[in-house]
């Protein structure tokens, strides 16, 4: 029998899984030490739920959102006190940070002046913006802080609003389009866009319209798009759709949850697509009337115990005999259960058969040693990343 090679499938010429499409060509800006756009990988952001001013629980929640994979992290700035703690904050953050700016334009230039990465302004919240244009485009090309310029239904210009009656894709685009064009006129093209919606299909006309007309990086978003579930399922959507058409340099999934749980949709969505290397992927059967075992338990079990595995690894969970052998075959690990027990397969071959409560340490324990095949240390090693068995029970 022919082993599996780790992590993904094989394809022809052993190259990995085509493209879901050639990336669409944009200009390059840098977020601190993260590219954006021009062919650099698609990023993925969240933002911090805490009080910026409270500069403790900020810096605590962006070290959660680096060690769970976020690669650029915004905050919100209403006030002066938040204002005064971006100094502190943009010095001791391991990842980029950008200071995200409504109704005061004052606290742009107090963004830019601590040494934020870049700075989200949103035109339509912003009294007399068109008015500031110059100065900011001025600061923010002297400090080398790109702009990125955030156009939401929520809070769409209202000149568009009576203009095309509704918020409508092409009146996010040309309210975004408009104020690039006033950056432009002062020499400023360090620009990165969004047009988010709620409603994903308004949001996906809007970036096609989008991507045509500018050769801007595209940050994506579904604004406002509601609790875990319906928000996870929003973004997937939208963002596969464009993503699949080459469409998006930046990501972040807008989620009423703790952010860290936007990181890790964010990366799934990434890796679903071929757009990142795949870390842990669980395959596992649906619940059915010939499952022997607990399948959703099980796999739950298998996931959490693996949660954070430090090389790509698929594992099949399967629950009886149809299935369940072919998969785990061509899985890098995994286990037909039935009757009590568990078959062990690694890289396609059985290797042992275990009591249904040693299933998920026998997975853990050949997982490991996979990773020491690869000469990955494990298990509180230097650089580790621990995994720890869950226990069944």
């Amino acid at each position: 029998m022919t082993a599996v090679g780790l992590g993904i499938p094989k394809y022809r010429n052993d190259e990995g899984p085509p493209p879901v499409a050639e990336r669409r060509k944009t200009r390059q800006i840098m977020v601190g030490d993260v590219p954006v756009g021009g062919g650099a990988p698609v990023s993925v952001q969240s933002m911090t739920t805490t009080l910026t001013s409270d500069i403790n629980a900020t810096l605590q929640q962006i070290a959660e959102l680096t060690a769970s994979g976020c690669q650029i992290v915004r905050v919100a700035v209403p006030s002066a006190d938040d204002a005064a703690a971006l100094p502190v904050i943009a010095k001791k953050s391991q990842i980029p940070v950008i200071a995200d700016i409504h109704f005061q334009p004052k606290y742009v230039f107090a963004a830019i002046e601590a040494g934020c990465a870049a700075v989200r302004v949103n035109p339509g919240n912003i009294k007399k913006f068109d008015d500031q244009v110059g100065a900011i485009a001025k600061e923010a090309s002297a400090a080398g802080v790109p702009i990125r310029i955030g156009v939401n239904a929520g809070s769409l210009d209202r000149r568009l609003l009576e203009k095309y009656g509704r918020v409508t894709p092409e009146a996010l685009v040309e309210s975004a389009l408009w104020e690039c064009s006033l950056f432009e006129e002062h020499g400023f093209r360090d620009i990165k866009i969004s047009v988010k919606h709620n409603d994903p299909l308004v949001m996906i006309a809007a970036y096609r319209l989008l991507s045509a007309r500018c050769d801007y990086p595209l940050h994506l978003g579904v604004t406002e798009a509601g609790p875990q579930f319906q928000g996870t399922i929003k973004s997937a959507v939208a963002f596969g759709a464009l993503l699949a058409e080459g469409i998006g340099d930046t990501i972040r999934v807008s989620l009423s949850s703790p952010p860290v749980e936007e990181i890790k949709v964010g990366n799934q969505i990434l890796e679903s697509l071929g757009l990142r290397e795949r870390g842990l992927d669980i395959v596992s059967c649906p619940s059915c009337g010939r499952a022997q075992v607990d399948v959703h338990t099980l796999a739950e079990k298998v996931a959490a115990a693996l949660e954070g595995f430090p090389v790509p690894l698929r594992v099949a969970v399967m629950g009886c005999v149809v299935n369940g052998p072919g998969e785990a075959r061509e899985a890098d690990l995994g286990v037909a259960s039935g009757n009590g027990k568990g078959q062990i397969f690694v890289k396609g071959e059985v290797i042992k058969t275990v009591p249904e409560a040693r299933i998920v340490e026998t997975l853990v324990e050949e997982a490991m040693r996979i990773a020491e095949e690869r000469e990955v240390p494990v298990d509180g090693a230097p650089g580790a990343v621990v995994v720890t068995p869950d226990p069944v029970g």
